[in-house]
């Protein structure tokens, strides 16, 4: 039969043979690495660096972004989290907007703060990120302002200042627990002689909570300025238009007089290696880390430099590899573990891994880490290791190509912070794809294997285990003994790797192809609906929103729900447990090898009410996709040692999951909430659930919805056509066994508990708590009444924004979300979601509570209605040609029954909205009538 998509590829590998060849005669090892001509490098007279690239994905949209090379690295000692300050206070006031004026202009433009409207600070950097949608000039030159501004004119008003120490507290309370504690002990080991010891960009709270106004502005008078910034603007705007404003609003910025040297710190080597243990009771599982002394790195400049530069990559990949291999023994050493050439710290580069051994031994984690490294370097890899790694490389960058006019500006915008901040190249995807056909024959095994003689001589390192404190079985190295045993396991003897033999096809036996006998247009939604011989029907949506993507989908009635307590836990583990044991003759690292070099994946889906599949690949990898559903499908694969692997690591890795204050507290809040129901659905696995796992009935359960096609319809969206798509369909699809069996979901009578409940949880040692109130009722589901309750959502979420973050300075984040469902029942559930301090736990609260009352009293404002449906808007034109936003819609239609002129229409439904629809639907939704409030409160306070 001939394949017209492997036709595609020939054309498409031909194309690129050619376009390769001539390349080739022009690239030679010293060659400069210059910059892709599509986009505009220019530095004005100050000092500044701006970067301009025209692109219309997605359409009427410019990503703009202000990057200063600066961050908490370079604060002086009595500034330490203020770089992060800085970055907050530019939302708080500048020359041209006071306070709050940029969230509420950018949410009245359709731009929601959090999503979109963002920044953060790092080590090194600061970086702005504004998208603007570019259908109204003005838009446009209020984000340059903006950019302008945040750059030269945030005002710093004390009363503004004092205002956001609060909220800055609340991140740093965020991030506090055992994590934080146990690293905070680890860093100053970790980057010994280094200033990223002591320079975590949150900083101090006890910094935030005094320093004087005038330390702030000093960080921001020494550091933004324009020699060390980058304006870059991506998007659907005419470069020239562009560049006029860069210049028109940045030209004139001045550097400081006798301004201070923008200092890069230093990452010294270790002088001897040293081991470290440090433990909390609070911490979930055993952490294994090993990290060797930084060495300087340079940027790529030369076709030379790259080459070095993917021999590296493919090192790190195949050991990461062997390291994925490990895990799928049937008494894994480890969770899992990487390795990487990665550092935190500018301008270095350190060989490291991490090893998680949940609550097994992490001594030998570490050991099983530090063999397979000695074996690497002993031994090397193998040619058919690095073969594959080429194919994965062509593949991707094969596709990166056939994408290159439908990239998202984002996209680009990353690459263009990374050439600014550590002088990454940024050469454009046709001159990267012929690097890579250049370089990558000429990549041998020797070159790969000889970065092993790198990691002989840098033989210091620091060496860590993070986790609970010892207990019961548990017994923890001290910090000489931790590093005696890596010692001694580096000087012990290691066989060569063993490449295993794996068939050289997918199926050993071709399907007996079924026919498709009932084809239908559907004009409106453009799409062509088939049915097939053995009852399977199938929607073809064809587009152009991708040039090198294909999604599949499949769903039908039926999920977890049609089986009772006794097989409570096969069901809710099936698909893991399935999928882990591969498919057909393939285990998932031999299925990996087999799938060397293509863009593929499939899975089985399992939800509580429905039976499917999930499935992408590129234009070339169709057929592969439709063989691995056939696999699926007719044959699933038992294997003992890989489901033994399962469930030790699940066990392993949930044994100590309570002792983390919010999952303990989650778990007991759900358990409550629905009345120690035994069917309750699981939130926090446990490591006694996994024990009543039996992969004999997972199979039988996983055959009787899997095994038999009956009633299921597939979704196809992206580029093809369908005389493509229909041989395929027949062949693959069509051949699916069914027997007419009609499958159903089923209504568990799972019901979270009626009028008010209240829930506290005492735990965790740290100030940090967690407000969590449910608002739950029946109700009949209409998509009418879906979208007036993602209205109240939304509504609310501006109101928490401003009152209880900016006003009360209780919460760093925050929300109300909304869910309407239709099946199993119909119903709705608000979940209000607010974590603070436990001193603010009463007026949080009340404050919410306030603002719900006010909503149902009064109805939201114009201005806050139109915010959110401005907001729908906008990101409804991007969504509309997103492949993924196809597929679902299409699935919903077919499976919900969801109405179609919704979909199409979007917009004219989200402008109808009123006022009073809001309000009317907050009335209902928000009566008061199903109220659980959980709250976590630290244990200090019990």
């Amino acid at each position: 039969m001939y394949n017209f998509f492997q036709s595609k590829r020939y054309v498409s590998l031909l194309f690129l043979s050619f376009y390769s060849a001539i390349a080739f005669a022009q690239i030679t090892p010293a060659d400069k690495l210059t910059s892709d001509p599509k986009v505009i490098i220019g530095k004005l007279s100050n000092g500044l660096t701006y970067y301009i690239r025209q692109n219309k994905k997605p359409e009427q949209k410019v990503e703009l972004r202000l990057v200063v090379n600066t961050g908490s690295i370079c604060e002086d000692d009595d500034q330490q989290g203020l770089a992060h300050m800085c970055e907050h206070q530019a939302f708080n006031g500048t020359t041209h907007f006071k306070r709050n004026d940029i969230v509420s202009f950018l949410q009245s433009i359709g731009v929601s703060f959090g999503n979109d409207l963002n920044a953060y600070t790092s080590f090194d950097e600061t970086v702005y990120i504004l998208p603007i949608p570019t259908d109204k000039p003005k838009n446009i030159e209020t984000g340059f302002q903006i950019l302008e501004d945040w750059a030269h004119n945030v005002t710093y008003l004390d009363e503004d200042i004092d205002g956001e120490r609060p909220v800055i507290l609340e991140e740093s309370r965020l991030g506090k627990g055992a994590d934080e504690r146990m690293g905070r002990k680890i860093y100053p080991d970790y980057y010994a002689g280094s200033r990223y010891a002591d320079r975590l960009p949150i900083g101090k709270d006890s910094i935030i909570k005094n320093f004087k106004y005038d330390v702030l502005r000093r960080f921001y008078h020494d550091w933004y300025r324009p020699d060390l910034m980058a304006v870059i603007v991506v998007g659907d705007i005419d470069p020239a238009q562009a560049e006029k404003m860069i210049k028109e609003h940045f030209e004139h910025l001045t550097n400081r007089v006798n301004e201070r040297a923008r200092i890069y710190a230093t990452v010294p080597a270790y002088t001897k290696s040293k081991a470290l243990v440090v433990t909390d009771k609070e911490a979930t599982g055993y952490y294994g880390l090993l990290n060797y002394s930084a060495e300087k790195k340079y940027p790529d400049t030369t076709v030379a430099d790259f080459k070095k530069y993917i021999i590296k990559n493919i090192f790190s990949n195949l050991l990461d590899q062997r390291l994925r291999e490990l895990t799928q023994k049937e008494n894994p050493p480890f969770l899992n573990a990487s390795a990487s050439f990665e550092s935190d710290a500018r301008g270095y580069e350190a060989f490291n891994g991490g090893i998680s051994t949940g609550s097994n031994d992490a001594v030998k984690g570490i050991d099983a880490f530090v063999k397979e490294e000695e074996r690497v370097k002993k031994y090397g890899f193998t040619q058919p290791e690095l073969d594959r790694a080429k194919k994965n490389i062509l593949n991707n960058v094969e596709q990166e190509f056939n994408e290159k006019d439908k990239t998202e500006s984002s996209k680009y915008v990353d690459e263009y912070i990374n050439n600014f901040l550590e002088h990454e190249p940024v050469p454009g995807i046709e001159k990267e794809q012929a690097y890579y056909q250049y370089l990558l024959p000429q990549i041998t095994l020797q070159d790969v294997n000889a970065l092993s003689n790198d990691l002989k001589q840098n033989s210091n390192k620091f060496i860590a285990i993070m986790g609970p404190e010892a207990s019961g079985n548990i017994v923890l190295p001290t910090n000489d003994a931790l590093l005696a045993n890596v010692t001694k396991t580096e000087s012990l003897p290691v066989t060569p790797y063993e490449e295993k033999a794996i068939a050289s096809s997918l199926l050993q036996q071709q399907p007996q192809s079924g026919k498709i006998i009932k084809t239908i247009k559907n004009d409106t939604l453009g799409t062509t609906e088939l049915t097939l011989s053995n009852g399977i029907t199938i929607t073809l949506k064809p587009t152009e929103y991708k040039d090198d993507e294909v999604l599949m989908s499949a769903i039908r009635t039926g999920g977890k729900n049609n089986y009772s307590l006794a097989d409570k836990y096969n069901a809710n583990y099936l698909v893991p447990v399935i999928t882990t044991m591969g498919v057909g003759d393939f285990s998932p690292t031999d299925l990996k090898k087999m799938l060397a070099g293509e863009t593929v994946s499939v899975s089985p889906t399992f939800t509580d009410v429905a039976d499917g599949f999930s499935g992408s690949s590129s234009v070339k990898d169709v057929e592969t996709m439709l063989q691995l559903l056939y696999l699926y499908v007719t044959v699933p694969r038992k294997d003992t040692a890989l489901f033994e692997s399962y469930i030790e690591k699940n066990k392993s890795q949930s044994a100590f999951i309570t002792a983390n204050p919010q999952s303990a507290f989650i778990d007991t809040m759900y358990t409550t909430l629905y009345n120690n129901n035994p069917l309750t659905p699981i939130i926090m696995p446990k490591s006694g659930y996994f024990d009543k796992i039996n992969v004999d009935r997972v199979l039988q359960i996983y055959k009787e919805h899997f095994g038999d096609m009956s009633g299921m319809h597939f979704t196809f969206v992206g580029n093809f056509t369908e005389q493509q798509m229909e041989p395929l369909i027949e062949k693959y699809i069509a051949s699916l066994p069914t027997t007419k069996k009609k499958f159903e979901y089923v209504d568990n009578k799972v019901r979270p508990q009626k009028g008010k409940v209240d829930i506290n949880v005492y735990k965790g040692a740290e100030a940090k708590s967690l407000i969590l109130t449910f608002y739950t009722r029946e109700v009949p589901y209409t998509q009418d009444l879906d979208l007036k309750a993602q209205a109240v959502s939304e509504v609310l979420n501006i109101k928490i924004i401003e009152d209880l973050r900016e006003k009360i300075q209780g919460i760093y984040t925050g929300g109300i979300y909304a869910k309407l469902t239709k099946i199993p029942y119909e119903h709705y559930s608000f979940i209000l979601e607010l974590p603070c301090g436990p001193a603010k736990i009463d007026t949080l609260i009340f404050a919410a509570n306030k603002e719900i009352e006010n909503l149902k009293k009064n109805g939201p404002s114009v201005e806050d209605l139109n915010k959110v449906k401005q907001q729908w808007l906008e990101e409804n034109k991007t969504a509309m040609k997103e492949n993924n936003t196809w597929l679902q819609s299409l699935q919903d239609i077919e499976f919900k029954g969801n109405n179609v002129d919704r979909f199409l229409h979007y917009e004219k439904y989200v402008n109808a909205l009123t006022q009073k629809d809001v309000q009317d639907a907050a009335k209902l939704l928000l009566n008061g009538d199903n109220i659980a409030t959980a709250i976590l409160r630290p244990i200090t306070t019990k």
